[in-house]
């Protein structure tokens, strides 16, 4: 018959739909545990409901990482689970197959946790290369708590034993519930308007998760790194962290550990300027000693070059000098005088003089320009013969070039 299905198809048809749906195979799904029980085959099946529906659930066996989880679990249970919607075809009921599971209230606030400390993560606001040096001796310290907590009377004890010479001035705030994050950022606010507090502390004693949770706020974190002041977060116990830890320029485990990390202990400051005063003592006794015996050196010294003492000797040593000097000098000249007289004897043997009293003529052309060779003459061009006694003016009639040994070369 035409339009009619078996019951098989149909089932295993919604089964298709439900596994091809986006949000159906992988959504977070919260409830109250009810009608828990295990398999002989090592299943968990439970019911998660709420005022006004249920949804049936299954864990498999093979889920080992659900094993302490599913240790746990108990009727009434608040919890939050994860898995995909799909068809349990033997029965054909809908069942959420779940692969993970926690504690509901904890579970959400752990994930909106990690989810903000990502997203100020990402914008830098835990940057190491952020934060900034604590003063080492502030002079006023900025308290951010509820005066009625023991964290503040906490802080207090510790700063007046350590370094009483401090100046605590105090933001009061509720430190928990839904208002707490408003005025956690108006008390941080309200310090950075007074001008003079050179450090802030936020702090709060220890508690759960949701007691703490108003430092976990975004808005707090914000104030905190943007503060133009040094801020030091003492928030819970040694394993708790908070947002706002992550955002101040130093964590520190406790309210208690906040306070000595912002100041120094007197008491090590007292033994310390002790130290100093003591190695300044030494070293300066060291110092002027090393100063007193130089100048006795130099005492000694000054006495031996006294200047009535040296004279005579610098007189005989000026004498000596002058007389090598003299001595130097004469030698110089005499070198120089023969040299001179060689330098003319040369001169002399290459004077043309002497080549025109053995006979030989000097040629000039008409400007003047000693002429060396016949080829750069031709006929009647006019030429100055230069002897001994004078010079004669000729033309020249024809060159004739040097054959063999005849004519005369350089």
């Amino acid at each position: 018959m035409d339009g009619v299905f078996r019951v098989t198809e149909v089932v295993r048809y919604l089964g298709d739909v439900l596994a091809e749906d986006v949000i159906l195979s992988g959504l977070w799904v919260q409830g109250e545990v009810s009608n828990l029980s295990n398999s002989a085959a090592g299943h968990t099946y439970f019911t998660l409901k709420d005022e006004e529906c249920q949804l049936r659930c299954v864990i498999f066996r093979g889920s080992g990482t659900l094993r302490a989880a599913v240790k746990a679990l108990r009727n009434g249970d608040q919890i939050l689970t994860h898995g995909r919607v799909g068809i349990y075809e033997v029965q054909g009921s809908v069942q959420l197959y779940v692969d993970h599971l926690q504690a509901a209230g904890v579970g959400m606030l752990h994930r909106r946790f990690e989810e903000l400390c990502a997203k100020l993560r990402e914008e830098g606001l835990f940057d190491e290369g952020r934060k900034r040096a604590l003063p080492a001796l502030p002079g006023r310290i900025g308290i951010v708590t509820s005066p009625q907590a023991a964290a503040f009377q906490d802080i207090c004890r510790v700063l007046a034993k350590r370094f009483p010479a401090v100046e605590v001035v105090l933001a009061p705030t509720l430190v928990q519930g839904t208002e707490a994050p408003a005025q956690i950022v108006a008390a941080i606010a309200q310090l950075i308007a007074i001008g003079n507090v050179e450090i802030i502390i936020v702090a709060r004693g220890g508690g759960s998760i949701e007691d703490l949770w108003a430092f976990n706020d975004e808005a707090v974190a914000r104030a905190i790194a943007g503060s133009p002041i040094p801020v030091v977060t003492g928030i819970g116990h040694e394993t708790d962290f908070t947002v706002a830890d992550f955002a101040a320029d130093l964590r520190a485990p406790t309210p208690s550990a906040a306070a000595a990390a912002v100041v120094p202990d007197r008491d090590a400051l007292i033994a310390q300027i002790s130290a100093f005063r003591d190695d300044l003592q030494r070293a300066s006794a060291e110092y002027l000693g090393n100063l007193r015996d130089g100048l006795e050196v130099e005492h000694r010294e000054l006495r031996q070059r006294n200047p009535l003492r040296q004279t005579a000797q610098w007189r005989q040593r000026v004498d000596d000098q002058l007389a090598i000097l003299v001595e130097r000098f004469a030698h110089v000249v005499g070198l120089q005088r023969e040299r001179l007289h060689g330098r003319r004897a040369e001169l002399q043997l290459l004077h043309p003089m002497l080549s025109l009293n053995r006979g030989y003529a000097l040629v000039t052309d008409a400007s003047g320009i000693i002429l060396r060779e016949a080829a750069r003459l031709k006929p009647g061009d006019a030429i100055q013969l230069h002897m001994r006694d004078g010079s004669a003016t000729a033309t020249v009639d024809q060159t004739v070039p040097a054959r063999g040994g005849v004519g005369i070369h350089e």
